[in-house]
């Protein structure tokens, strides 16, 4: 229906565009005519580039909010040990930062205040990140590397990402479905064979280990197993790190103190001491 309108549209112009061509006299209404034919010209080619931009937009068949999940579970519970072993994934490895094709604009969210978040590329304000990520894709949809990039949402299934985006975590009240646990638990495994291969390092090789341990033991419905069971990246209080700060500074002013309290209290000492030698002499003897 868009199509045939446009089709339309354009055909109209043209004949407008046309006609306009064969008219030799250059009265008011000629030019009257002109204005409006452009008009309408301008009016078809912003038509045109808004349907093109709406198509651009949907072609993003990939879950934000949960690419930001996958995204958190790898830097708090694989990161670290990834950093400790001081191993380098592998760009072939689907959970590289380069396989994220949000990354980029999740780096240009700029937390001002708890209800403000800034656009690192355009520099506005919204009130919400919700409001920010809609702003990203209909202002800066461009910028997505969908060519070349993977949905990060699709390894959700061996992430446990329901976790991390279902902060009450209704996923204990529902029944264990055994077929995915078991398709779940083998694309984990998958995941952890192209991304740290057996035998390619001793690091890769203990992290191989470890991730499924992490991830992929979980998928089971026979219980007992969590996810994340080695643990999380520890993250340092701001209340801890405010008071390390201000002990730092308190402390040389502390040590001044008591320096300046002794030196009186020696002070006072010799005074006394001159004060009972010159009493001792007074005496008669």
């Amino acid at each position: 229906m868009d199509r045939t309108r446009a089709t339309l549209l354009y055909m109209f112009l043209c004949i407008a565009l046309f006609g306009r061509g064969t008219i030799t006299q250059g009265n008011q209404d000629t030019e009257g005519y002109t204005a409006k034919s452009l008009q309408l010209i301008g009016f078809y080619f912003d038509y045109r580039t808004q349907k093109q931009e709406e198509q651009h937009t949907h072609e993003v068949h990939c879950s934000r909010e949960r690419s930001r999940a996958a995204w958190k579970i790898i830097e708090e519970y694989l990161k670290p040990f990834v950093e400790r072993e001081k191993h380098e994934i592998s760009r072939n490895c689907r959970l590289h930062p380069e396989n994220d094709i949000f990354r980029d604009q999740e780096q240009h969210k700029i937390p001002v205040d708890i209800n403000e978040w800034r656009c690192g590329y355009c520099n506005k304000i919204f009130e919400a990140e919700k409001f920010l990520d809609q702003h990203f894709d209909s202002r800066h949809y461009d910028l997505l590397n969908v060519s070349h990039s993977k949905c990060l949402a699709d390894l959700c299934g061996a992430l446990h990402c329901d976790l991390v985006v279902d902060s009450n975590s209704k996923s204990s009240k529902i029944k264990c479905n055994t077929a995915a646990a078991a398709r779940n638990h083998h694309f984990c495994e998958s995941l952890a064979n192209s991304c740290f291969a057996v035998n390619h390092s001793p690091s890769a090789n203990r992290l191989h280990e470890l991730f499924l341990r992490q991830f992929c033991d979980a998928h089971t419905c026979s219980g007992g197993r969590k996810p994340f069971s080695r643990g999380r990246r520890k993250h340092s209080s701001i209340l801890y790190l405010a008071i390390s700060i201000l002990t730092l500074m308190l402390l040389p002013v502390f040590y001044v103190i008591v320096y300046l309290y002794q030196r009186e209290n020696r002070k006072g000492t010799q005074v006394l001491k001159r004060v009972s030698q010159l009493g001792q002499k007074a005496k008669p003897s």
